[in-house]
């Protein structure tokens, strides 16, 4: 497989949930003199009562206390943001997935988003879980992590290969029917898609993730 250096030019929350991490970025608008975010962060009472329920689950596992990251997008499709806060909750913690690999396979996602929310989320979880800081410094540099296991390895490969190629080669998918149980290919799988669709929200509000006073802990890849 290529490094994320070499395809990086090719690819434009607890629950993320854990993910609220930061207020939104602001995006000017023309002729303001003060810019404005795109998604202004909710507070519980301006939910309607639509909205409420969700941003009650959201507040019971919310790491900030508050409703800001994808879930503040999610709040504005409440019945859509209810059932993925329930896909989140199943991906999170209830995967068939080593929760090692599953966060993994998620970091994989930021680092291909350059998603500072996911990332700052995601990686202190994933060390946690027993990843290694070699690996999660490798691919913070947008490299193919060196010394991995034959199933980190693979999570590795199969979710590179579905998101920069947009295919599964039969080699790849032999490799992991010889490591995982067809519910885990199917968990891995969908743990892609998902953070990839939470990536993609946080792009939609130009939300960069990245508290008052801190840095960028991704850089973008090159050609981005």
């Amino acid at each position: 497989m290529k490094s994320l250096l070499a395809v990086g030019s090719g690819i434009a929350m607890g629950v993320a949930l854990t993910l609220g991490l930061a207020m939104p970025r602001v995006q000017a608008r023309a002729g303001d003199q003060e810019p404005q975010p795109r998604f202004p962060e909710f507070r519980m009472n301006q939910l309607n009562d639509e909205q409420r329920p969700l941003g009650e689950k959201i507040l019971k596992v919310s790491s900030t206390g508050s409703l800001s990251g994808p879930n503040n997008l999610m709040l504005r499709s409440p019945v859509m943001g209810d059932r993925l806060f329930m896909l989140i909750d199943y991906l999170r913690f209830h995967t068939s997935l080593p929760h090692r690999l599953n966060e993994f396979a998620i970091l994989i996602q930021a680092r291909l988003w350059t998603s500072q929310v996911e990332w700052r989320a995601h990686y202190p979880i994933a060390l946690k879980e027993g990843l290694e800081q070699s690996v999660v410094d490798d691919l913070s540099q947008g490299k193919r992590p060196a010394g991995m296991p034959p199933d980190e390895a693979l999570v590795y490969d199969f979710c590179m290969e579905l998101s920069t190629r947009h295919e599964l080669t039969d080699a790849i998918f032999q490799r992991a029917r010889a490591i995982f149980t067809d519910q885990q290919i199917v968990d891995l799988t969908t743990v892609t898609g998902t953070y990839e669709l939470l990536a993609m929200m946080l792009k939609t509000a130009a939300d960069d993730g990245i508290p008052d006073g801190k840095t960028a802990l991704l850089k973008p890849l090159p050609g981005k």
